[in-house]
């Protein structure tokens, strides 16, 4: 029903900057958080960050670093990853809480296919 789409990943040197983006689309009636989360070889997926009502939450080893921002008109999400570091490399995953119309009380959570980042040092 909700098709999330990545793009941005790649290989970048350690220090540089990527710019991660996701649209999402299908049956929307409202989108109530989108986040970023990221998967390295071997760990658990973990939380980067999220955005919700102009709120805004990252993870302890991203602050500083990573931004993350919406546009609600376009449904997508965007971060943008500066002074990127090799533990940075990882999948990432955009998320997506989505109400499909007016009457659903609770909403369905949606991911992305993923979209690699490589840092190399």
């Amino acid at each position: 029903q909700v098709q999330l789409v990545e793009s941005g990943g790649g290989l970048v040197q350690a220090g540089g900057s990527l710019r991660l983006s996701c649209a999402a689309s299908g049956t929307i009636f409202r989108i109530n958080v989108m986040g970023w989360y990221r998967q390295a070889p071997g760990k658990q997926r973990e939380l980067v960050a999220l955005t919700s009502g102009g709120n805004t939450n990252y993870a302890d080893s991203v602050k500083d670093r990573f931004t993350i921002s919406r546009d609600n008109a376009k449904n997508a999400v965007y971060l943008q990853m500066n002074s990127l570091k090799p533990e940075d490399t990882a999948v990432y995953y955009c998320s997506a809480e989505v109400t499909h119309t007016s009457w659903e009380w609770v909403p369905t959570l949606y991911w992305g296919q993923g979209t690699q980042v490589t840092v190399s040092s």
